[in-house]
Parts: structure tokens; C-alpha cells; sequence
């Protein structure tokens, strides 16, 4: 059976589906700032010490962040289709993002999402939705550190992995 691969369109269509309603010309305008970027297997998608400028739509495939503490490399969480990877700092980031498989992105970049934004209620509403859940992620990882043990950890993450999709 032949992958049917999605469009940059469709993409635009299941985050205004997830996030917010839209109207034809915002969902022109969402598609015109999407971003489609290939990784192969072990490819870095964001290393240590650069500055996120997107935020990443998972299409296709699987990634992890990490750190490294104590000259130990930490995954610290593993995404798959359907997330959503953001970090909003804005300064170089001791986290790196690695494709475990080959991955397709889609890249919603920060600084042209904003600009639009400014501009469309949708757009707005769509990217508040955005930083909600990636607030509410965070605080979920946060809550494994400090209450699970390192193999429950591991079966959350997987579970969470495997649930949270469009």
C-alpha cells in the first residue's frame, strides 16, 4: 500500500482543525508560513546552544530532546506524529532535538506566526492554543521527574508519545 504524503495545505487544515476555525484566507495564510523540512535517522534537528526560531509540527516519524548531564546524554522526552515541539526562550538552549527515524516537519516559524498573528484573531487564538499545551506538556514532564520512578518515566513517556495526536 502506497503513503499517501500530505500537503502543506492539509497540514494547515488539522492545526486550524486542533486549534482554532478558520476561513479560506486563514488558512492561506497559515499554509503560506508553513515550512516543510526533511531529517534523516540520527539527523539533529536543533543542538545545543542554538536559538529555536519554530515551532515543529511532527507529520512523520519520531524524535527526542536531550541534554547531557554529568558527560551523560538525558532524553528528556520523545515525540512522534501529531506533536507539537516548541521552546519559547528565545536564547541558546542546552536541549537537543534528534530524529530517531527519518521525520517530516512541518515548521511554524516564531517570528512570521507572530507577525500574522497580529493581524487575525484565528491565528491568534490558534497560536495561544499552541503555548497552552505546550505549558500543560511541560508541567506533565515535570510532574514524571518529581513523582516517577525512572522506568515509570519511561512507560509514561511512551504512552504519552504514542496518545497525543491531531
Amino acid at each position: 500500500m502506497k503513503e499517501v504524503l500530505k500537503t502543506t495545505r492539509d497540514i494547515a487544515r488539522e492545526l486550524a482543525r486542533k486549534y482554532s476555525t478558520m476561513t479560506h484566507d486563514e488558512l492561506d495564510i497559515l499554509e503560506n508560513i508553513l515550512v516543510p523540512m526533511k531529517f534523516a535517522k540520527g539527523q539533529m534537528i536543533l543542538n545545543e546552544g542554538e536559538v529555536c526560531k519554530h515551532i515543529y509540527y511532527i507529520e512523520k516519524g519520531l524524535v527526542r530532546q536531550f541534554y547531557f548531564k554529568k558527560g551523560r546524554e538525558v532524553t528528556e522526552h520523545m515525540a512522534v506524529e501529531g506533536n507539537i515541539e516548541s521552546l519559547f526562550k528565545e536564547e541558546p538552549t542546552s536541549l537537543q532535538v534528534e530524529a530517531l527515524e527519518p521525520v517530516l516537519i512541518y515548521a511554524l516559524p516564531k517570528a512570521r506566526l507572530e507577525e500574522v498573528a497580529l493581524h487575525n484573531v484565528n491565528i491568534q487564538i490558534l497560536y495561544r492554543k499552541i503555548l497552552e499545551e505546550s505549558l500543560i506538556l511541560s508541567q506533565i514532564h515535570a510532574d514524571l521527574l518529581r513523582f516517577e520512578t525512572a522506568q515509570d518515566r519511561y512507560r509514561k513517556m511512551c504512552k504519552l508519545a504514542t496518545q497525543v495526536t491531531l
